[in-house]
């Protein structure tokens, strides 16, 4: 058993006033940083949020970065407060920097998808709704992940990418811009009147309401065939009226260049037979 009569009382005393003395301040100034340090971080929080929302930043994307920034700060105040008290920190942020490096390996396909995300949320090469062609593959963007892209095809298939790829490969926004360009192409008789053929063309277009006006169709001559003359008709649209000014161009080529006395020739072959018997 313990003999509390060898026990010096007051040099017990005397010891636990002296480290009252020597900590008390220390810990009570380390609980005030504490919870006055929680209560700022709270605000820059909150202060972040709200000007990544004032600037649309996707929700997934804002939120992440709050908590990101909210975990940074929290980790600092504590290495703060802990090292007021006269705890030595640096083994501990040798062994947070260790964990962290051995994290980053283990995720390191997941933290370029991540990455990918972030930039693509960040710098917006395309949007929810957008029509895109990437890694092989094209369709309507039907939202963006921070490790992902989800894209539905025109057959209504579900692809989706990993946002690492995406976010380093070439990306076509088919759909970025308010108006397209529809290039089409027809042959022509060696026989017809090239003004005439470019002027049928022209007038065709010119009569279909979703083709604009300004820039204003062109037709022109691209090339020679073994059997036609080729030309080549260009006409602008609204980018959602592209598929349907398409189609409809191409039902009304012939129509109008038969209109014209025009042919459309297909190929043919000329065969001389030369009899040697006579």
């Amino acid at each position: 058993m313990l003999d509390l009569s060898k026990i010096d009382v007051e040099q017990v005393v005397n010891t636990v006033t002296e480290m009252a003395i020597l900590y008390a301040p220390k810990i009570i100034l380390a609980i005030i940083t504490l919870f006055i340090g929680l209560w700022v971080i709270s605000l820059i929080s909150k202060g972040i949020d709200f000007l990544l929302q004032k600037k649309e930043f996707n929700v997934s994307l804002r939120k992440w970065l709050c908590s990101m920034a909210t975990v940074m700060l929290k980790a600092c105040l504590f290495i703060s407060v802990i090292s007021m008290i006269g705890v030595q920190t640096t083994s501990f942020i040798a062994i947070l920097g260790a964990a962290g490096l051995a994290i980053g390996l283990a995720l390191q396909g997941s933290l370029s998808n991540f990455a990918g995300g972030v930039l693509i949320l960040i710098f917006k090469p395309f949007q929810v709704g957008d029509y895109i062609v990437a890694q092989g593959e094209e369709g309507v963007v039907e939202a963006i992940d921070v490790f992902c892209t989800f894209l539905t095809t025109l057959d209504n298939r579900r692809v989706i990418l990993p946002n690492g790829p995406l976010a380093s490969e070439k990306i076509k926004n088919i759909t970025h811009e308010s108006i397209r360009r529809v290039d089409l192409s027809v042959g022509i008789s060696y026989c017809a009147s090239v003004d005439n053929a470019e002027q049928a063309l022209t007038s065709m277009a010119l009569e279909n309401n979703s083709v604009l006006k300004d820039p204003k169709p062109f037709v022109g001559v691209t090339g020679y065939g073994d059997s036609s003359i080729d030309l080549t008709l260009r006409v602008w649209c609204k980018t959602e009226d592209y598929w349907d000014v398409y189609f409809d161009m191409n039902r009304a080529i012939k129509p109008a260049l038969d209109g014209a006395d025009i042919a459309i020739p297909f190929p043919q072959r000329d065969v001389h037979i030369i009899d040697k018997s006579s």
